[in-house]
């Protein structure tokens, strides 16, 4: 299959970007496990459709997890490159780390 506009994706587009629209309507089209959404929108319109959503920074817990990353070293070097990431995000992600 391939992210083809549909009904839902042109819905989807009137509140979200096209990337962010596609990937919603293309993960509700073959029932995906999870979809990558780090914008507020974009994760409030999935939920919404019931499709789990994970962001980078999730990611980077599961491979912090596996010892593959060293956490705080990637989100630092994800806050230098520009990304955006609230302290309050930055410390629970740190903190669930730990646990």
């Amino acid at each position: 299959m391939s992210p083809e506009p549909t009904e839902l994706r042109t819905e989807f587009e009137r509140e979200l970007d096209r990337g962010e629209a596609a990937a919603i309507a293309y993960a509700i089209d073959v029932d995906a496990d999870r979809v990558l959404i780090d914008e507020r929108e974009g994760r409030a319109t999935a939920t919404r459709h019931d499709v789990p959503v994970t962001g980078v920074v999730g990611i980077l817990l599961r491979a912090s997890d596996r010892g593959e990353v060293d956490l705080e070293t990637e989100l630092d070097a994800l806050r230098e490159a520009g990304f955006w990431i609230s302290d309050a995000l930055y410390e629970r992600a740190l903190e669930m780390d730990t646990e």
